[in-house]
């Protein structure tokens, strides 16, 4: 193995170099893994009566930790409700980290985890005081309206 180096094109002398524009060249290449949301059954909608207990305005996407009531009297629940997308994309569709408040009294639709664990992905919420709807609504671009002639 080490005459391979020895007798190849590239120098010695080179490698430190070639190493060093290597780890350049994968350290600035974006990275592009996205999880799935197959662990929420998208099937089924489950409405909770809760109280938000936290907002978490972070990336890959916000998290909404609620406090559920449940209406047999039973001991309340925390519950922890993904969001469909990043900060940025909601910020794009008007949310702001201030958008969801703890002791915000909401009523969320969410698809549940497929585990039957207390958690899902977040569909809407609506506020109990206001009836003020939050939504996430994202383009489908399969139904794009980009209307190039190039088409």
């Amino acid at each position: 193995m080490l005459l391979s180096i020895w007798n190849s094109p590239v120098k010695p002398a080179a490698f430190p170099a070639l190493t060093a524009w290597l780890a350049f060249l994968c350290a600035s290449t974006p990275a592009v893994a996205h999880h799935s949301f197959a662990m929420y059954d998208t099937t089924q909608t489950v409405t909770l009566d809760c109280t938000v207990k936290d907002f978490q305005w972070t990336n890959p996407h916000a998290l909404l930790w609620i406090v559920e009531r449940p209406e047999d009297g039973a001991q309340p629940q925390e519950w922890a409700i993904e969001l469909p997308t990043s900060p940025g994309n909601l910020s794009r569709l008007g949310w702001t980290k201030h958008s969801l408040n703890p002791g915000d009294d909401i009523v969320l639709e969410m698809s549940p985890l497929r585990d039957g664990k207390h958690g899902g992905s977040f569909k809407k919420a609506t506020f109990k005081g206001t009836g003020q709807v939050l939504q996430v609504i994202l383009p489908d671009p399969a139904k794009s309206d980009d209307k190039r002639a190039d088409k």
